[in-house]
């Protein structure tokens, strides 16, 4: 229990009022200085290879057009137009094509089950939402070589097969041949791993949703799908869309998975493309700056459609009252 004060104000309120004194200029100093190594990624990438290895980023105002040679939109061309080597166009629709399903599907099925966990009684359902959360602390690296195998990796039998004792069958329990160097292996994988977050955050959201509600509509003759579709769906709206934006951010800048999925592909992701374009030997570096605001785009325009959500849901189920 928080300590009181004699005048009856507690620990939480007396930090709240605290932080509320603290100047606004101290505020924005903080957010400036947050923002520099930005600034000058942004200002390094209308700026040549010479000029970005010679001098600091601040010196481009010396460098604009009428006042120096230094600024130029080649960077952004040559990763922008179709045909150039360094040409992110295909990678760009790669990580769409992982990204969008990646971060749908997850939505789906965890809504389903936590409205499961928070307004279905069945037994053991304390201990499976348990069991659930508890995958949370399984790191994705351990299953990445298990998954290549589950996927077909080399093996055109890919797949979950199980051998029945005491006779020379084999059943089928997974039949994923051949998805190996897909998008669909990497979705896939992105959808294993995000389901117990997603599961967990949406219920923590759903099952603070009043329960009158619900016997309302049990009395007018609304099942579990109908409310679950009519009444939980719409109300949780804040939720859905803080978890998607946590999805998205985490399918579309991910190296890894994509790296480990697709290996050896042509249409691999922006951030696979963009780590290889540095070159054998640095002749490309140059371009880093720019690739990287082309592929910042699409996140911060799906941050920036969803924030007005984005603390609502976050907040969800963290307290009761």
């Amino acid at each position: 229990m928080a300590a009181i004060t004699p005048s009856g104000e507690g620990f939480g309120d007396r930090l709240y009022r605290r932080l509320t004194d603290v100047p606004t200029w101290i505020l924005w100093f903080i957010v400036a200085v947050w923002t520099v190594p930005s600034l000058g990624l942004f200002a390094n990438s209308f700026r040549n290879r010479d000029a970005q290895r010679n001098d600091a980023f601040w010196n481009i105002v010396t460098e604009l057009p009428g006042v120096g040679d230094g600024t130029t939109f080649d960077n952004y061309e040559t990763v922008l137009v179709a045909g150039t080597t360094s040409d992110l166009s295909d990678s760009l629709i790669t990580s769409l094509a992982i990204s969008v399903p990646a971060t749908i599907i997850p939505i789906a099925f965890a809504a389903f089950a936590a409205y499961g966990f928070a307004w279905i009684d069945f037994p053991g359902r304390k201990w499976l939402f348990i069991a659930t959360v508890s995958l949370l602390a399984i790191p994705l690296q351990v299953a990445l070589i298990p998954l290549l195998q589950l996927y077909g990796d080399g093996d055109p039998f890919g797949g979950a097969h199980l051998t029945i004792p005491w006779t020379d069958k084999t059943m089928t329990l997974l039949p994923l041949n051949n998805l190996a160097s897909s998008p669909a292996a990497v979705w896939l994988t992105h959808t294993g791993f995000a389901m117990p977050f997603a599961i967990f955050l949406l219920h923590n959201y759903i099952s603070q949703l009043p329960g009158e509600l619900f016997e309302s509509a049990r009395i007018d003759g609304a099942n579990h799908f109908g409310i679950f579709w009519r009444l939980v769906l719409p109300l949780s709206i804040p939720a859905l869309a803080s978890f998607a934006i946590f999805q998205f951010l985490w399918t579309w800048n991910d190296y890894l998975i994509a790296n480990t999925m697709l290996q050896g592909q042509s249409s691999a992701p922006t951030t696979v493309r963009i780590a290889n374009l540095a070159g054998d030997f640095d002749n490309t570096d140059h371009l880093l700056t720019s690739a990287a605001f082309v592929q910042a785009f699409v996140p911060l325009v799906v941050f920036f459609s969803l924030q007005r959500f984005f603390v609502r849901g976050l907040l969800a189920g963290s307290v009761k009252g």
